[in-house]
């Protein structure tokens, strides 16, 4: 009787586990289904070949496409990326090895607080700090607002993959009349590696997908542009501007679009699982 009562709770267990999942899941699949069907007319090789121009080609039916906004994406969010991954790991480093230090205080209270704040006043800081005092809206600007919004989770992410490393490896590294420096960039880095690129692509999604702090910075632009003092466009402001137009060829485009930036973030996250199973791998590969 107990034996049978254990049976039917592990059942009613699974069953609501298994319910749960779909109730997580089936929204995402809802939203990706609703997007390829509203977004799928737009793909087609005008779009990854022309850029977006003025309206009087949505007014006229003249293709257009969105490689401006595409490539601006791309050269916005590396250069965000490449900025931010410095100061995110050095804040990381400090926070998890460096407790002791005065600074180290203040830094977890502004990576949280960083954490909380919405994305826009990064764009406005960024905006104060180098819109008005530059003369003008430029990418360099919205690779700026966008760092601003990938430090604080790789200050974070670093601080966590950091504190989980053994610290037999530390001691090691120290008894062998190792530099702390030394002990850290070249044994617990390593070792933590994998935590430390899931956070930065973590980041990467991130910044990727935010609009409010380009609206502010790098402004947009209907042409494709490779001047970085100069306005640029990317994927979440040109959605915005789309989904706003008068234009039905420009909400289509704006849906194409959607898709786009969807499997991007999809892309950076398979990737990032695949390296993160491999360095996993290879070290098991090391112990053994």
């Amino acid at each position: 009787m107990i034996l049978k009562l254990r049976y039917a709770r592990d059942s009613v267990f699974r069953i609501m586990i298994a319910l749960m999942t779909i109730l997580v899941v089936l929204p995402l699949f809802i939203i990706i289904l609703y997007v390829l069907i509203n977004g799928g007319s737009a793909i087609r090789p005008d779009f990854f070949l022309r850029d977006l121009g003025s309206p009087i080609r949505a007014m006229t039916g003249q293709p257009s496409g969105l490689i401006h906004s595409i490539l601006g994406t791309i050269i916005i969010d590396l250069c965000a990326l490449f900025i931010a991954v410095p100061f995110g790991l050095s804040a990381g480093i400090l926070m998890s090895e460096y407790p002791d230090n005065p600074l180290a205080p203040p830094a977890k209270l502004l990576t949280s607080t960083l954490n909380g704040m919405p994305a826009v006043l990064m764009g406005l800081l960024a905006y104060a700090l180098i819109v008005k005092n530059s003369g003008g809206f430029s990418a360099i600007a919205g690779s700026m607002a966008l760092a601003f919004v990938m430090i604080p989770i790789i200050a974070r992410a670093a601080e966590s993959s950091l504190r989980i490393t053994p610290w037999s490896l530390r001691e090691n590294g120290l008894a062998l009349g190792l530099p702390r420096w030394i002990v850290i960039t070249q044994i617990v880095i390593p070792a933590a590696r994998p935590g430390l690129i899931t956070g930065i692509l973590i980041a990467f999604a991130r910044g990727a997908g935010e609009a409010a702090p380009l609206l502010l910075t790098s402004f947009g632009n209907n042409y494709l542009s490779f001047n970085m003092s100069k306005p640029m466009d990317t994927l979440p402001q040109r959605l915005y501007s789309l989904a706003i137009s008068p234009y039905k060829q420009w909400h289509v485009m704006g849906w194409g679009g959607a898709i786009l930036l969807l499997f991007f973030v999809i892309i950076v996250f398979y990737v990032g699982r695949k390296m993160t199973a491999g360095m996993e791998a290879r070290a098991e590969q090391k112990i053994h």
